[in-house]
C-alpha cells in the first residue's frame, strides 16, 4: 500500500533511478512488514532550474545528488518503525549507490486505510459493515 515518489536532477541513468526504487521498497518490506508485490513507485526528474532546495538545513550540507523521497502510506505505523524506516533507507541508498545521508530528504505521507483504491473503483481496505 505504500505510494513512493522519488524526485531528483535529470541526468542519472535508469540503472541509478532503478536502484533507488528498488532499496526503498526493500527498506519498507524490513520495515514496515510490506506484502511482496505491494509496489507503486514513480520518479519524477527536473531540470536544475526546477529543483530548489536548502543546501545547509537543519545543519546538512547537500550536494547535486539532493533526492526527495515522498511516501504516503496507510496510517497504521508507530513512530519507532517510522524511524527505523528513515534509518534503512539512508543505510542502502549509501551502501548501493553511495549516497550521502544528507542527500536523503524523506517525508511520509499518512492517511486513512479508506483512502486507497487499487483498481475498479473499490476501496479495497474498507470491510462492509
Amino acid at each position: 500500500m505504500p505510494l513512493v515518489r522519488i524526485s531528483l536532477r535529470k541526468g542519472r541513468p535508469a540503472s541509478y533511478r532503478k536502484k533507488i526504487a528498488d532499496n526503498i521498497y526493500l527498506a519498507l518490506r524490513e520495515t514496515f512488514d510490506v506484502p511482496e508485490e505491494d509496489r507503486f513507485v514513480t520518479v519524477d526528474e527536473y531540470e536544475p532550474d526546477n529543483f530548489f532546495y536548502s543546501k545547509n538545513y537543519l545543519g546538512t550540507e547537500r550536494s547535486n545528488d539532493f533526492i526527495v523521497v515522498q511516501i504516503t502510506v496507510s496510517n497504521t505505523r508507530t513512530v519507532a518503525q517510522k524511524q527505523a524506516l528513515f534509518r534503512r533507507i539512508v543505510e542502502r541508498l549509501q551502501a548501493d549507490l553511495g549516497l550521502k545521508p544528507d542527500d536523503v530528504f524523506i517525508n511520509l505521507l499518512e492517511v486513512g486505510k479508506e483512502n486507497w483504491s487499487f483498481g475498479r473503483g473499490i476501496a479495497q481496505y474498507v470491510t462492509a459493515a
